[in-house]
């Protein structure tokens, strides 16, 4: 998979594509449908596929303040979207300048100019170009104009209700991770490298693997049973704390896995955790002692949630490769 950041990137063997436009927070069952229309029109038309992505997405550009958490960082969507049939992905930044841009520009400059798109696939309730004048109908008019074929969405229905990262977010903080891993099509999962931390869980006799997250918000906190891909031995169990450790006076929200019966050095390795069940919220304790015996507890509660789990998905871990 080819991945191409910004307009500048874009030469000439780029052109002749079918493309979808989208924000793909989560790579969802949903996005994962799309993906396949767009490879099943490709084959056809002997083509590449091609996924636009912003960075940072729009509402993270218009209200930063007041941004849902994302579901997946670029880094990961781009691992997840590797997974699947995507020949490349183009990376626009959302800036002052593009939010300006007429969506006529829009369309001749990226999308006939730029990629030579033949086929196009958006949501119906796609909104782009300066006052989100831009939309379905108008892509459709250009369409025809300009030769490319403009299509919706399939949608994806999971218990009569469609698929979105909305719902997505909405479990997680409901802590209920096996209506997100449906939804998703596997496990939540984050990735990130193991970094030096205060060494407070070896003082307590559980070491941590510290994550940290380069998030603002994440769409999940509390104390789960996770497990761990991308070291010599995957996958690894473990127990995971993420939050802000609030009984040592945190601020910074971090993701702590202890790993259960683990002991080698991995400063430094790039892992993904899967999320597979919670047990607690994060809370404040009165004493480091009273927070010792919890994560006593946690730990053993995690190693009684894996005597008994059979998981639906099993696939291998991150890499940090993303090109």
């Amino acid at each position: 998979m080819e991945f191409i950041r910004g307009w500048h990137n874009l030469r000439p063997q780029h052109r002749g594509c079918v493309a979808t436009i989208g924000n793909f927070d989560g790579v969802h069952l949903g996005h994962q449908a799309v993906i396949g229309q767009l490879a099943e029109k490709a084959e056809k038309l002997g083509l590449p596929t091609q996924v636009i992505l912003f960075e940072p997405q729009p509402q993270e550009f218009f209200q930063p303040d007041a941004a849902v958490p994302r579901l997946t960082r670029l880094r990961e969507k781009l691992q997840a979207l590797r997974r699947y049939s995507v020949d490349r992905v183009l990376c626009l930044q959302f800036d002052a300048g593009f939010a300006a841009m007429e969506p006529e520009e829009f369309i001749r400059r990226l999308l006939v100019d730029g990629l030579g798109v033949h086929y196009l696939v958006v949501g119906d309730d796609f909104h782009f170009g300066r006052k989100r004048r831009g939309n379905f109908d108008m892509l459709a008019a250009a369409g025809r104009q300009y030769g490319f074929q403009v299509v919706n969405m399939h949608t994806v229905a999971i218990d009569g209700e469609r698929v979105s990262s909305t719902r997505i977010r909405a479990a997680l903080a409901a802590g209920d991770l096996v209506q997100a891993e449906k939804l998703l099509g596997r496990p939540y999962r984050m990735c990130g490298r193991v970094a030096h931390g205060d060494k407070l869980g070896r003082t307590l006799g559980f070491p941590t693997a510290n994550i940290y997250l380069h998030r603002k918000v994440t769409p999940i906190k509390g104390i789960f049973a996770v497990e761990v891909f991308g070291l010599k031995t995957e996958p690894l169990a473990g127990a995971a704390n993420i939050g802000t450790r609030p009984t040592v006076g945190g601020t910074r929200t971090l993701l702590e896995v202890n790993l259960l019966d683990f002991s080698e050095d991995i400063y430094g390795a790039y892992v993904q955790v899967n999320f597979l069940h919670k047990l607690r919220d994060e809370k404040r304790f009165e004493s480091l002692e009273e927070l010792r015996r919890w994560i006593e507890k946690d730990v053993a509660d995690v190693r009684a949630f894996f005597r008994g789990y059979h998981p639906l998905h099993r696939e291998t871990g991150c890499r940090e490769k993303t090109g």
